[in-house]
């Protein structure tokens, strides 16, 4: 009616509440938001990652390169040494390619492949949010530094030197230490993306807001309205 006093708008009028679906179920843009503030590691938690995975990789460099000295040393006369029967021995090769030999004649190829991954690790660590992920690009990062010191100081040296393998797996083929933590690291980080647990630490999660808002909206229907009559049932 004209002259009316309306009565004025109180805060709790006035300001504006996140929206929410059927019976309180949260919005895709809330659920959303929320996972993308609370997944994101903050600076004091990824320094302590960058420092497990400097020491992860500091380990993996040393085990690998003090093995290859003491290898050198002991299996000089070229005798394999058995050491779990004949399924495992030690027995010491100069290897100027990967893993079973491949690229024995691209030598140059090898170390270009090595270097490249080390670029590829250090760029992934920068988003580094896991600890489990720490611990694997460290064993990678450890690994690959450890064959590029042999592809540049063993013989014949300038980035075409032989890596020093000497664990003879049943003549299947031979290794080194640094190849163990190559497979170690790649286990460790075929079982977290397995788990969906990403580089960042963050989880992913199969999209449920559309199956959420089908049962609220399927529940809504079923309940009767205050009118006495069947939800979603015009007459």
């Amino acid at each position: 009616m004209p002259g009316e006093a309306r009565p004025p708008l109180t805060p709790s009028h006035a300001t504006s509440t996140p929206r929410a679906g059927v019976d309180g179920v949260s919005t895709p843009e809330t659920v959303s938001s929320t996972t993308a503030d609370d997944s994101r590691p903050t600076p004091a938690r990824r320094k302590r990652l960058f420092v497990v995975l400097g020491v992860v990789a500091v380990l993996a460099y040393l085990s690998d390169q003090l093995s290859k000295l003491v290898a050198l040393d002991v299996l000089a006369d070229g005798e394999p040494r058995p050491f779990v029967g004949e399924f495992i021995r030690f027995k010491l090769i100069g290897n100027p390619g990967a893993a079973l030999s491949l690229g024995a004649s691209n030598t140059w190829v090898m170390t270009g492949i090595a270097l490249a991954v080390l670029v590829a690790i250090i760029v992934v660590a920068r988003q580094l949010g896991s600890r489990a992920w720490a611990v694997a690009l460290g064993l990678l990062l450890g690994s690959a530094v450890g064959n590029i010191t042999d592809r540049f100081v063993r013989p014949p040296g300038g980035g075409q030197g032989h890596v020093v393998d000497f664990i003879d797996y049943n003549h299947w083929f031979i290794g080194n230490v640094a190849d163990i933590w190559i497979v170690s690291a790649a286990g460790l980080i075929v079982v977290l993306a397995m788990l969906g647990i990403g580089v960042d630490g963050g989880r992913e999660h199969r999209p449920t807001t559309e199956s959420t808002g089908e049962s609220a909206s399927s529940e809504g229907a079923r309940r009767p309205d205050s009118r006495g009559g069947a939800g979603g049932d015009d007459a």
